[in-house]
C-alpha cells in the first residue's frame, strides 16, 4: 500500500484541514516543522520517511479560483524528484494547461465537487491530456455518505486508471474512514483501478482496515502531525497488498 502525505494550502501557509469547513482552517500546527511554510512541513514528511508522493489541496484555487503557483514552484523546485498530485480546483482547460505546462511533474487532480457532470469531466481530461501529457486524477468528493458536485458514482465507465474517495467530512475529525465506501467503490469498478482513500486516517489500524477494504493507496495528514502513524508503522504497511483480487 501506498502512503500519500497532503499538505493543504490557503494563503501560501500549511493550513489544519478539519471537517471539510475551509474557510476555518488554521496554520498547522505539527511536531514536523517550526511552522506552517509549506517546503519546510514538506522537508518535516520526508525526514520521517522518504514519501514518493505529495498531494496538494490548492483552496485559494478550488476556493477562489486563483491558483497558488508562487507556492508550487517553490515546492517543485525543493523537491524535483517528489510528484506531486494538485488538486487546484478547475478554473478552465486552458488555464490548467498553462499552469501545468509550467509545473513540470505535477499530475492533476479534478474533484466531482468542481464540476456539472460527466461531460465536462470528460473534456477537461483531454483538454488536459493534450496540454500536459497527463491523464488526470479523478477525485469522488463526498459529505455525509452523498457525493458533492457530479454525479459519476453511476458512470465508473469515465473514471480514469487512478480514482481517489475523499470523505470530505472525515477530513481531521479523528472519526475513522469510510471502509465500507471503499468496498462499494472497489466492487463498481468492473476492473482494476487504482483506488485511493482519503480521509478519517488515525492510526495503523486504519491503514490495514482500507487495505483489507480494496485501497491500493491512502492520503493521510492529521495522523503524521499527531504522530500517531510513526515511520515504523508507515514501513510495514508499504508492503500490504490490497484485498481486490481480479478475476
Amino acid at each position: 500500500m501506498q502512503i500519500i502525505p497532503v499538505i493543504d494550502l490557503k494563503g501560501g501557509r500549511v493550513v489544519h484541514a478539519r471537517g471539510g469547513d475551509r474557510a476555518a482552517y488554521a496554520p498547522v500546527q505539527t511536531p514536523l516543522a517550526a511552522g506552517s511554510d509549506p517546503v519546510s512541513v514538506v522537508a518535516g514528511f520526508l525526514r520521517l520517511y522518504p514519501f514518493k508522493t505529495l498531494y496538494v489541496a490548492d483552496l485559494d484555487g478550488i476556493m477562489e479560483g486563483a491558483p497558488d503557483v508562487r507556492t508550487l514552484q517553490a515546492l517543485r523546485a525543493a523537491f524535483p524528484d517528489l510528484e506531486i498530485w494538485l488538486d487546484m480546483g478547475v478554473p478552465d482547460a486552458g488555464m490548467m494547461g498553462e499552469h501545468f505546462q509550467k509545473l513540470a511533474r505535477i499530475r492533476p487532480v479534478i474533484g466531482t465537487e468542481s464540476l456539472r457532470d460527466g461531460n465536462e469531466f470528460l473534456a477537461l481530461s483531454k483538454a488536459i491530456e493534450s496540454a500536459t501529457v497527463q491523464a488526470p486524477i479523478l477525485s469522488l468528493d463526498f459529505a455525509k455518505a452523498k457525493i458533492i458536485g457530479a454525479d459519476l458514482m453511476q458512470s465508473p465507465q469515465l473514471w480514469p486508471d487512478t480514482v481517489i474517495v475523499m470523505t470530505l467530512d472525515a477530513v481531521g475529525a479523528n472519526a475513522g474512514p469510510h471502509d465500507t465506501l471503499i468496498k462499494h467503490l472497489r466492487a463498481a469498478t468492473g476492473e482494476p483501478k487504482h483506488i485511493v482513500a482519503a480521509g478519517g486516517v488515525r492510526d495503523k489500524a486504519d491503514l490495514v482496515s482500507l487495505a483489507a477494504a480494496g485501497a491500493d493507496a491512502v492520503l493521510v495528514a492529521s495522523a503524521l502531525h499527531a504522530g500517531t502513524l510513526k515511520a515504523g508503522d508507515l514501513i510495514e504497511v508499504a508492503g500490504l497488498q490490497t484485498g481486490y483480487v481480479s478475476s
